[in-house]
């Protein structure tokens, strides 16, 4: 028990950011004491843990839930200004998301074991990416048609999806796995939709392709050529616009972006990207975007209608609750939500 809290207050604080001298002071107590309590060498009573708990804007049965887990190598895609503090306080938050998660999971007896389509495909080249994207889409018989919700397929396929609307504009996404068998994606879930998607398929991209030594392309940007050409597969955008182009009509991107969900910047370097734009309409697009504002400005606007939201997690809570794994208190403390919140969705089932 005294490892279990110890462990927990440990994560708690690099959560909320703080030092061992912030808790000590916040406590009352001596720096000397909170590093105790963070080893195991001492216990905090009820009172100490009280405070704790408030200090750290967690639940006491935080500090004695079991269910442990541990993040495999994280692939954070972030600006330079997002701290490693802010990283490893986003990792806390997510262990506590998937402990939830895997919690609710188990009370289910729901055991899903992820397959890789893509673990024996090697990656050394751009052709390799278009190869893989249309094996992809294949094996998950989904074709070559927009799909309208990322989010709920990457689901389906046993891919854990967790929305945070508490991080900063500096974070984009990540891709891990949990105890080496649960592939997860998280989110900014302030992104606009096309966003959001295409940052989606990144990560998926960190979490399936298996990119060779001597491949000629960086990670990042086969990552990134993976999101779009599953966004927009090659195919379809020499159907959709033909052969090499001297003009391109904003109605046919915004066309293209309502149909497929992907920016209208990213339709613009796919053009390029398979000859039908050159170098140069590439650049002198930028310049314009650059030097014209209200351009800028619809160049920038979301249009794509089918939102990209994941509720499986709140789904599986509710379930819980309405077959009696879970109290009420447990759903709300689970769902980060107040009890009556959750008394007056559970009496809508």
């Amino acid at each position: 028990m005294e490892n279990l809290v110890a462990y927990r207050i440990k994560n708690a604080r690099k959560l909320r950011g703080l030092s061992l001298q912030n808790v000590a002071d916040a406590l009352q107590v001596s720096k000397q004491m909170i590093s105790k309590y963070e080893s195991g060498l001492s216990m905090p009573n009820s009172a100490k843990l009280i405070k704790l708990s408030k200090l750290f804007d967690l639940k006491i049965d935080y500090f004695f839930n079991s269910f442990k887990i541990e993040l495999n190598e994280v692939n954070f895609r972030k600006k330079s200004t997002f701290s490693v503090k802010k990283q490893e306080s986003l990792k806390e938050q997510i262990k506590i998301c998937l402990e939830n998660y895997l919690f609710i999971e188990d009370c289910l007896s729901i055991n899903y074991s992820f397959e890789n389509p893509l673990k024996d495909f090697k990656i050394s080249n751009t052709e390799d990416i278009i190869k893989a994207v249309q094996k992809l889409r294949n094996d998950w018989e989904i074709g070559f048609d927009p799909v309208h919700n990322l989010i709920q397929l990457l689901e389906d396929k046993k891919i854990k999806i967790i929305e945070r609307s508490d991080v900063e504009d500096e974070f984009d996404g990540l891709a891990t796995c949990v105890d080496n068998k649960y592939p997860v994606i998280v989110l900014n879930k302030k992104f606009q939709v096309e966003r959001k998607r295409f940052s989606l398929l990144h990560e998926l991209g960190h979490l399936l392709l298996n990119i060779a030594d001597n491949c000629e392309i960086k990670e990042e940007d086969v990552c990134h050529k993976f999101a779009s050409e599953f966004l927009l597969p090659q195919n379809i955008v020499i159907s959709e616009f033909g052969g090499k182009r001297e003009h391109i009509l904003f109605s046919e991107l915004v066309s293209i972006q309502e149909k497929y969900g992907i920016s209208i910047k990213a339709i613009v370097y796919k053009l390029k990207d398979v000859g039908i734009l050159n170098e140069n309409q590439h650049s002198n697009f930028y310049k314009r975007i650059r030097f014209d504002r209200k351009f800028e400005n619809e160049i920038d606007k979301t249009r794509f209608k089918t939102p990209e939201y994941s509720h499986r997690f709140e789904r599986l809570v509710y379930r819980a609750l309405a077959q009696g794994n879970i109290s009420i208190s447990k759903a709300s403390s689970l769902l980060d939500e107040n009890i009556e919140v959750v008394k007056s969705n559970y009496e809508l089932i």
